[in-house]
Order: C-alpha cells, then structure tokens, then sequence
C-alpha cells in the first residue's frame, strides 16, 4: 500500500522532478510535489512524496532524515492527514485596525 511521506527543509530551488529523482534511491516514487505559494508561485520549502510500499517510505525516512540537500536539512517523516482545523481561522473582526474615529472634541 502507497504512503505519504512529508519533506520539509527543501531548498526553494527544488523541483518536483528533483523531488522524485532524489528519493526514487529509495525505491518507487509515485508522486511527489513541491508545495509552492498559490500567489507567487515560489516553493515553500516543503513538498510530499509518495513511495509505492511502507517498506520504501520506511527505507526513505532512514535513508533522508536529517541529511544534507542543496545545503539544507532535510526533515522526512509520515505524511499526518489533513484535518478541518489545520485550515487556521481567518473569521473574525481583524482585531485593533482603526476603531472609534468620530468627532472628539477639547471641551474648554
């Protein structure tokens, strides 16, 4: 069965295809993305990888936690399923962005 794995650490060059060739030295890479500013296009620095088997995800977390890629860190381990709250809350009233702005006046 596939599994998930999360990178983080990426140097902001990386692409997708450096992704895969880097962790296809694990095994069978099915996917794997480089997660990018939906506004800016540029990486965040993190992606997600896909092996093929829980023995390659496995082999890969030993193989690339912790080591050195383009001059980074590479932080590797299983991918944790997106949940409602991780969306973070964007409601609300903004807090302090102006307030009361009518007439004061210097009573004498």
């Amino acid at each position: 069965m596939a599994k998930k794995l999360f990178v983080g650490g990426l140097p902001y060059s990386t692409t997708s295809d450096d992704l895969k060739n880097h962790f296809s030295g694990a095994g069978n890479v099915l996917t794997a993305q480089v997660i990018t500013d939906k506004f800016s296009g540029r990486s965040k620095g993190f992606g997600f990888v896909e092996m093929s088997s829980d023995d390659e995800a496995t082999k890969a977390v030993e193989m690339f936690n912790g080591t050195d890629f383009g001059g980074r860190q590479l932080a590797v381990n299983e991918a944790r399923p997106k949940t409602e709250g991780d969306r973070g809350s964007r409601g609300g009233f903004g807090g302090g962005r102006g307030g009361d702005r009518g007439s004061r006046r210097d009573s004498y």
